[in-house]
């Protein structure tokens, strides 16, 4: 019998993933995929039921559609995001930047535009779950700079003690500056490293992630320390303050 990547990882987490789609035939199909692939799936067709399966079954990973009856997929990826770092794939027929933007800026960590391959959806499922091996089985458990910790194993950040909300990308975001510091990371390269080389990005995504993360870790976002900007290059993270 053919063991697929899922199916190897999900020995040691029992990965869950929630669907929130009020399209039945495509909810049905995703599932399908998904659990060919090893995973133990949940249906909602609605914003409300989504958040309330979520909160029952703490999910792996999120599929959200953005047009849903009662709450809207902002409106649920925003309350996620306040709860948790689940991770989260948006699906809809929006295409437009401005929609991939909002989302994105609620803490969505990739988004398919339909109409989509469910092969394509089950890919980046297997993505974001290889990225999450790699790092615990590779990865020191604890990073440490300055007033920021990171524990890579339990998946937590803090900021002189004080625990962080961050989003998967934002925490990979983080890690990836941690791990290199003083190092100046272009956009292309922190896409590369955090979004992974199939991701159909486009250059603002960048800078919307690193806007979210000052947010969250900076004492002052208008003077950042922890993640400055070099100008016509990238971003860095210095070892000491600028």
């Amino acid at each position: 019998m053919v063991v697929t990547e899922a199916r190897r990882a999900n020995c040691w987490m029992n990965l869950k993933v929630l669907v929130v789609e009020d399209d039945r035939k495509i909810a049905s199909i995703t599932k399908m995929y998904l659990e060919r692939d090893g995973y133990e799936v949940y249906l909602a067709e609605t914003g409300t039921q989504g958040l309330r399966l979520a909160r029952a079954h703490r999910p792996y990973l999120i599929i959200l559609d953005l047009m849903l009856p009662q709450l809207n997929g902002l409106e649920v990826c925003q309350t996620l995001r306040a709860e948790s770092d689940v991770h989260i794939i948006m699906l809809t027929a929006r295409s437009t930047e401005t929609d991939k933007l909002k989302g994105l800026d609620l803490g969505a960590d990739d988004y398919v535009t339909k109409p989509f391959s469910p092969r394509e959806l089950a890919a980046r499922v297997r993505a974001v779950m290889r990225r999450q091996e790699r790092g615990i089985e590779h990865e020191p458990p604890i990073l440490t700079a300055r007033e920021l910790m990171l524990d890579l194993k339990a998946h937590q950040a803090f900021v002189s003690g004080r625990p962080l909300a961050l989003t998967p990308r934002e925490f990979r975001l983080l890690e990836t500056f941690m791990k290199s510091p003083d190092r100046t990371f272009t956009r292309e390269e922190l896409v590369e490293r955090v979004f992974d080389h199939s991701y159909d990005g486009f250059d603002r995504t960048v800078d919307v992630h690193i806007k979210n993360l000052r947010r969250k870790i900076e004492p002052d976002r208008l003077q950042p320390t922890y993640v400055v900007t070099v100008y016509g290059v990238g971003y860095k993270f210095p070892l000491k303050n600028e």
